[in-house]
Order: C-alpha cells, then sequence, then structure tokens
C-alpha cells in the first residue's frame, strides 16, 4: 500500500530527505507563528477556544469554536460571555458575567453558565469572585461545531496520532 512512498523517500537520498524534513519543520514553525501572532493581536493566551460541554447552552453548544479578544482598558459588562482559568485547573470554562464590581484598579466577576441553575462561586476553589487577570478573553465570534475536531482527537488519541502520521508522511512525500 505505501511501497511507491517508500520507495520515494529512499530515492531522495540524504541531501533531498533533509530538504523535506526542513520543509517540514517550516510548516511548524510557520504555524507557530501564525498561532503567537494571533495571540498579540488579540491579547489573549488562548484566542481560539473549543466548547466542551453543554454549559452555555442554547448560546452555544459542544463543539463550536469561540473567537477571543482580551481589550486591557475596556472592562468586562454584565451578559459578556468570558472565558477564564481557574488555578491549578487545566481546562478554561465559557460562562456570561452574571455579576461586576469594579474600582480604580481592580474588577471581579461572577460567571454562570446559561444552562446551570446557579453561579459558579463552587467552580473557584474558595474564592467568591474571579479576577480580571484570570480572564483569557470576551467571546467575539464563533463557528458551530467545527471544534468536534478536536474533541475527536482529545478523545481517541489514536486518531490524533494517525491523522499526524498521515499529514507528516504527505509532506515528506511530497515533492515541492
Amino acid at each position: 500500500m505505501f511501497s511507491a512512498e517508500i520507495a520515494k523517500i529512499r530515492k531522495l537520498g540524504v541531501q533531498g530527505a533533509l530538504f523535506q524534513a526542513l520543509t517540514l519543520l517550516n510548516v511548524v514553525a510557520s504555524g507557530l507563528m501564525m498561532w503567537k501572532s494571533l495571540c498579540l493581536f488579540t491579547n489573549s493566551e488562548s484566542p481560539i477556544v473549543v466548547v466542551l460541554s453543554g454549559s452555555m447552552e442554547p448560546a452555544f453548544y459542544r463543539g463550536d469554536i469561540l473567537f477571543l479578544t482580551n481589550p486591557e482598558d475596556v472592562p468586562y459588562e454584565v451578559g459578556d460571555i468570558t472565558v477564564y482559568k481557574i488555578p491549578g485547573a487545566d481546562i478554561p470554562i465559557v460562562h456570561r458575567v452574571i455579576e461586576s464590581h469594579s474600582t480604580n484598579t481592580t474588577q471581579r466577576l461572577l460567571t454562570k453558565g446559561d444552562n446551570n441553575p446557579s453561579d459558579d462561586i463552587v467552580l473557584y476553589n474558595g474564592a467568591e469572585w474571579i479576577e480580571r487577570e484570570q480572564i483569557v478573553g470576551k467571546v467575539r465570534g464563533f463557528l458551530p461545531y467545527v471544534g468536534y475536531v478536536t474533541i475527536a482527537m482529545n478523545d481517541f488519541p489514536q486518531l490524533k496520532y494517525a491523522v499526524l502520521a498521515i499529514v507528516g508522511g504527505f509532506v515528506l512525500v511530497q515533492g515541492e
């Protein structure tokens, strides 16, 4: 099945194989530069996130991709949909601001999932509010269901490795 591709790689020789490896490295580096540029442009550590639960239904569903910005000088208001991180937790949370308390130097927020019966205080690890510094960004747009690809790759690691192997194989055997 892959004999023609393997023969093609062998035919490349050392110089050709190095060229293909550099091409692959260039693709990876370009993607990383684009991601970091997007982070700088949006002022968000993660400007694109995938909804992983149904807590924000009917506004957003599991698998929706959200686009975020995090403007420094603009306060968050009641009704804004934010993505925030809890210290010690790996996965950011997408919920709506239901209360906001601001001073000249700080802003504290209380959030709640649209589909949840109560606010998020139980998620805050003993705190009563989340601080502005915990906010990853404010939702500015979304693409419905496109994030299911990411969810599938996380739920089935074999699928992720298979996709990476196939893409890497195509890059290596591609002549240009």
